[in-house]
């Protein structure tokens, strides 16, 4: 199988999790899809890919030179991207069911996950910046 057909279906598989999250972030089967099932599914391509390729490479996460090297084989790049889908999806439920518990309205959660979706950790900033605006709460005591 090449690498553009994993990518394809990668993005392929995260997007129906994101549109639950969006349409339904409260049936049961969105939570199931959005932070679990999905997100594993990518997590174990992820481990795959990275790990036969970060053996072979050598290469190290210790200074940009290294992380430079890692990234410059399509593998590598591949998994990373998977990472990326697999940690933003998982954010992105944990999002969606801490706005219900907060009683954020869906219509300020949208942009939120959206953000999330295309530009990951802005759109945990701007949720978290909402979620204190609205509660005063910025971390959870769990």
């Amino acid at each position: 199988m090449s690498l553009e057909l994993i990518f394809a279906a990668a993005n392929a598989i995260v997007l129906p999790a994101w549109v639950l999250l969006l349409a339904a972030p409260g049936w049961r089967w969105t939570r199931r899809v959005a932070a679990v099932v999905t997100p594993s599914l990518l997590s174990m391509v992820y481990v795959y890919f990275f790990l036969l390729q970060f053996r072979v490479l050598g290469g190290s996460f210790t200074t940009l030179a290294q992380v430079s090297r890692l990234f410059s084989v399509p593998t590598v790049v591949l998994a990373g991207w998977i990472h990326y889908l697999a940690f933003d999806l998982f954010v992105g439920s944990w999002m969606a069911r801490d706005g219900l518990e907060r009683q954020i309205p869906r219509l300020v959660m949208i942009p939120c996950l959206l953000l999330t979706l295309m530009l990951g950790p802005l759109g945990l900033l701007v949720y978290r910046a909402i979620r204190w605006s609205r509660t005063g709460e910025v971390w959870e005591a769990e």
